[in-house]
């Protein structure tokens, strides 16, 4: 793999919104080729790299929902500043396993969870300001923000991931088969 644009490496950034994490985790598990990705890519912003500070990114991968004010603004940072932007997985796509809530309306949700639900010790909404606010319904993010790519997948397999880097990487448009793209 050979970046084609010329430059030295692909410029990449990864963010985890509302979801499980999982996406990183098949993004991990492209085993032993994972080292051919990396040494023709620099992370930027990653939950993988601890870096928090989204500069110019050449592919942005967006995993998630949006269940928060954060999680919009995180999103919308990321397709001002990455030239591909890439959703992956159910949550992304759909707004997955965070969705369910929709069903029962924020108000009923933080009733159960805070304040009337079994096991509930010290009951109470938390109102601390460093919390986000939580959106009235989770959004997958298409709904806010235009994707240039999906990979979906609950979650994606780890070689969609690495066919998306090659293809990339080659300067080639990415256009996953049949078997690298379920739909869960």
């Amino acid at each position: 793999m050979n970046p084609a644009s010329g430059q030295d490496k692909l410029r990449l950034a990864t963010c985890s919104l509302a979801g499980c994490f999982g996406c990183h985790m098949s993004l991990l598990d492209i085993d032993e080729r994972i080292v051919e990705v990396l040494n023709n890519v620099e992370y930027g912003r990653s939950p993988l790299t601890d870096i928090r500070e989204l500069k110019n990114a050449d592919v942005g991968i967006v995993e998630g929902a949006l269940c928060n004010e954060d999680n919009v603004r995180v999103l919308q940072q990321f397709r001002e500043n990455c030239r591909i932007l890439v959703g992956v997985g159910a949550c992304a796509l759909t707004g997955g396993l965070p969705a369910m809530r929709n069903h029962f309306g924020l108000t009923a949700c933080l009733r159960e969870a805070y304040l009337e639900g079994e096991g509930v010790v010290n009951p109470g909404i938390p109102s601390d300001p460093e919390l986000p606010r939580l959106l009235n319904r989770v959004r997958p993010i298409q709904e806010v923000v235009k994707l240039d790519y999906f990979l979906p997948g609950c979650p994606p397999p780890a070689d969609a991931f690495y066919e998306l880097f090659s293809t990339l990487l080659e300067g080639r448009e990415p256009v996953l088969s049949r078997e690298l793209a379920p739909f869960d």
